[in-house]
């Protein structure tokens, strides 16, 4: 009776600990869609609003990581158990960061001007759909421990590095072209350089849940550390 008791505490833990991930990843794949929607149509209450909800994020990440030290202490899982303990408390760690990107991102919304007539703000929106997809995919595939759409998140990662590049160059260019906007360009590869890290981090968070799956990590892990 003790054992039974034992496990069915455990898997308690453990499916409050994936609802936590869960609800946390929810929160910060959401600012990240909106923190791109505020700097692209200059929405202040709306970057505020992503400002704001970080907090929730970083209460929820705190909350995470008191559960998981608890469920070590008390319940001393082993093997396929412990990895699925530790897997949610690094994943947690990473979604935070990526609340703090969208947070960094929103902050960045009244500091562009011209917005109409400033044409690198229309590369933002591709670049950003992909970092958010990847958020949520990586998302789903943590809740259906799904190794393979994990790898298929990495995968991804590359496109969003060749957006970066792409966007720097251009923004570059328009700052040697038009001096008076140099300005709001700095400010928008700062918005861009967020974003790519949003996809560092996915891609990541991608990686642990392939671990927590399997046991061993992608292949080529060893190209996408960010």
């Amino acid at each position: 009776m003790i054992m039974e008791h034992t496990v069915k505490a455990f898997e308690e833990d453990i499916t409050r600990l994936r609802g936590l991930v869960a609800e946390m990843g929810g929160l910060a794949e959401l600012s990240v869609q909106e923190s791109l929607e505020a700097i692209v149509n200059g929405d202040e209450e709306l970057g505020n609003r992503v400002i704001a909800r970080d907090k929730e994020i970083d209460t929820l990440e705190m909350e995470i990581d008191r559960l998981a030290v608890r469920t070590i202490a008390l319940r001393a899982p082993m093997a396929d158990d412990l990895r699925e303990v530790i897997a949610a408390l690094k994943i947690a760690g990473v979604v935070e960061r990526i609340g703090d990107y969208a947070k960094n991102i929103a902050k960045r919304v009244n500091r562009i001007e011209g917005r109409r007539r400033f044409e690198p703000l229309a590369l933002i929106p591709a670049m950003g759909e992909i970092a958010v997809e990847m958020v949520h995919d990586v998302l789903t595939a943590y809740a259906a421990r799904d190794p393979m759409l994990a790898k298929e998140v990495i995968a991804r990662d590359a496109r969003v590095d060749a957006f970066y590049d792409s966007i720097f160059r251009n923004v570059v260019t328009h700052m040697v072209e038009n001096p008076a906007t140099i300005g709001s360009a700095a400010q928008l590869l700062f918005v861009a350089r967020n974003i790519e890290r949003v996809g560092d981090h996915a891609t990541n968070v991608a990686e642990m849940v392939h671990f927590s799956a399997t046991g061993t990590y992608p292949p080529d892990r060893e190209d996408h550390e960010g």
